[in-house]
């Protein structure tokens, strides 16, 4: 009864605050949370966490000297993966970066490959940047993974230290010269050959999530594992 009367008022409420899915707007049905069922069929999930030799992986070696990689989706111009990520990263949405990074965070913890990572670390705005969008995505992404995974999120490690102009319509060599000596580590003290898992949305040339995980290599004595939450 109390499960009926729940629906019920879920259905009333939806009539003047409808519920849109993240990935293509429709309204959603009562049971559906945050995308609907149709999209959440069709999504190009990846399954690059099944095993190393994946696509992520490939485009960073000789990159940077990373122990795993992998992205959840697969990111084309016009599709239901743009959409989300233009509600995350634009539309004051980022509890969709969270939501994802739970369910990608429920199919990492059972690979043995990320087990026994001691912390993760989302690749960091700007301050000037995190004012102006007033949360980071990549941040939220990296609770649902931290909640899924029950591994602690450290935000206190890596800052971005410099502003960069924005990556689009730069060539793949212009884009590892913008973010280059961007980031720089905070004085802290982390376990000997610490396991650290670098987040981030989305990975395109890849200069960026490279950036920050040589940074930490550079400052610390640890080993880096990255994780996106599409790959364009």
């Amino acid at each position: 009864m109390k499960s009926e009367l729940n629906k019920l008022f879920g259905d009333f409420v939806s009539i003047f605050f409808p519920r849109e899915c993240g990935c293509c707007g429709c309204v959603l049905k009562y049971q559906e949370k945050f995308i609907c069922v149709a999209c959440d069929f069709h999504l190009p999930y990846t399954n690059f966490h099944e095993y190393s030799d994946n696509d992520t992986a490939r485009q960073l070696w000789g990159k940077a000297p990373v122990e795993e990689a992998c992205s959840f989706l697969l990111l084309q111009k016009d599709s239901r993966v743009e959409h989300l990520i233009y509600q995350i990263k634009y539309n004051k949405q980022p509890f969709l970066a969270e939501y994802f990074g739970y369910q990608y965070g429920l199919k990492l913890v059972k690979v043995q490959a990320y087990q026994g990572i001691d912390f993760i670390v989302p690749v960091p705005l700007h301050s000037s940047k995190l004012r102006k969008r007033g949360y980071n995505q990549s941040t939220y992404f990296g609770r649902g993974l931290s909640r899924a995974m029950e591994i602690p999120l450290r935000e206190d490690i890596l800052i971005r230290k410099k502003a960069t102009i924005s990556q689009t319509g730069k060539g793949r060599l212009d884009r590892y010269e913008n973010v280059n000596d961007i980031f720089e580590c905070q004085p802290t003290v982390l376990l000997a050959n610490a396991h650290i898992l670098l987040v981030d949305d989305v990975l395109t040339t890849g200069a960026t999530i490279v950036s920050a995980a040589l940074t930490l290599l550079a400052s610390f004595d640890c080993r880096v594992s990255i994780v996106t939450l599409a790959r364009a």
